[in-house]
């Protein structure tokens, strides 16, 4: 078996309707998985290219501003696909404001949705994973999408800021706690990826200029670029891997 077949494996993708998401669930099924597709809008192209990839995709409609769909997420999964073995914390929300001018609406529905759903979803897949390897010892692998912002402040998104701040952290945390019990916990720091979030700065004439000056590569990610990032910390090949933060960022963090 190769260090990165997926063959056989389960993946929840949430925010797999578009960007980041989109492709790492594009990345995993290439690679054997079959998906489940979690979106506050159906995820219908990328189950569309997920199937002609000659695998299966389930989509799940949950909007994860609240951790209310987080039972349902996992079931759907286990009774549509029969497993889950890889979960990808993708889902996420971006507010700009000066700090001094923040709104508490603001503050909440970016933690709640990045930072408190963030773990509450990984909870309820690790209870799974970790029960399962005690079964079968099949291992899981949890994977949280990351940021530029959980090393560095950045300006104007201070609750965007916060929350992936704290996904390095749970990262690390769950790392410690689970895995001995068989579930790999890992991050990907996505660098200034050209995606919905990113479309503000791109826009920016001065801003998009200052960005591209600091990034070695030269150019803007693709959502692509995470891909092989995704394949090795959801397969074997990283079994060993435990509380990492992968920075897929053009040498941003280098320079």
């Amino acid at each position: 078996m190769s260090l990165f077949d997926l063959s056989g494996r389960v993946a929840i993708v949430t925010g797999a309707n578009t960007g980041i998401g989109q492709g790492i669930a594009l990345a995993l099924a290439g690679a054997g998985a079959d998906i489940a597709a979690v979106g506050r809008t159906p995820a219908t192209d990328t189950a569309e290219a997920v199937r002609k990839l000659g695998r299966r995709c389930v989509l799940v409609a949950a909007d994860l501003s609240t951790i209310e769909p987080v039972p349902r997420i996992i079931a759907e999964t286990l009774d549509h696909l029969g497993g889950l073995d890889i979960l990808v914390n993708n889902a996420g929300i971006i507010r700009r404001a000066d700090s001094v001018d923040f709104s508490e609406a603001d503050w909440d529905a970016v933690i709640d949705t990045n930072l408190k759903s963030v773990f509450f979803l990984a909870q309820a897949a690790g209870r799974h994973m970790i029960a399962q390897h005690a079964k079968d010892g099949r291992r899981g692998k949890i994977i949280n999408i990351a940021s530029m912002l959980t090393f560095q402040g950045g300006i104007r998104v201070p609750s965007y800021t916060a929350s992936k701040s704290g996904v390095g952290g749970l990262t690390k945390l769950l790392a410690n706690e689970w895995a001995a019990k068989g579930v790999n916990v890992n991050a990907i720091a996505p660098g200034y990826i050209a995606t919905s979030n990113t479309d503000a700065l791109r826009a920016d004439p001065d801003r998009n200029a200052s960005i591209l000056s600091r990034i070695p590569a030269g150019r803007w990610g693709d959502a692509a670029d995470l891909g092989g990032a995704a394949v090795f910390l959801a397969a074997s090949a990283s079994d060993y891997v435990d509380g990492h933060i992968l920075a897929v960022d053009g040498g941003w963090l280098a320079r």
